[in-house]
């Protein structure tokens, strides 16, 4: 089992920048491929981005490429997710997600095993 923890969220203006993290305390995340997702009020979870549990692999959904970056502290168990040029329509619970060895195409919530509680971020313009 692995317990996935997010920080990081909160409210910003439009234009604002956030950086949320997720960490495993007690645990290793390096061979663990972790994904971010989010889900607005009224709509499903939806995929936000990836990076490869190699380290050398991320992937975006379209709608938050050149303004999202995904990394990872693997000494330090932790991944990041920076948040540039926010939008109101960037407002969600974020939830990170792990999955073993995960490949570069785990986009969807079926291809992660462990969870994280979420973490809010409001975007008011």
């Amino acid at each position: 089992q692995v317990r996935l923890v997010e920080s990081g969220g909160g409210t910003v203006q439009t234009g604002g920048s956030l950086r949320l993290s997720c960490a495993a305390p007690g645990r290793t995340l390096s061979t663990y491929t972790m994904g971010w997702f989010r889900q607005a009020p009224g709509k499903e979870r939806e995929f936000v981005g990836l990076i490869r549990w190699t380290g050398d692999v991320t992937y975006y959904t379209d709608s938050v490429k050149g303004r999202f970056t995904m990394s990872r502290d693997n000494s330090e168990s932790t991944v990041f997710l920076q948040m540039n040029s926010l939008k109101s329509e960037d407002t969600a619970v974020y939830y990170c997600a792990a999955r073993p060895y995960g490949g570069s195409r785990s986009i969807t919530e079926s291809h992660y095993d462990y969870w994280g509680q979420g973490t809010q971020v409001t975007v008011s313009s």
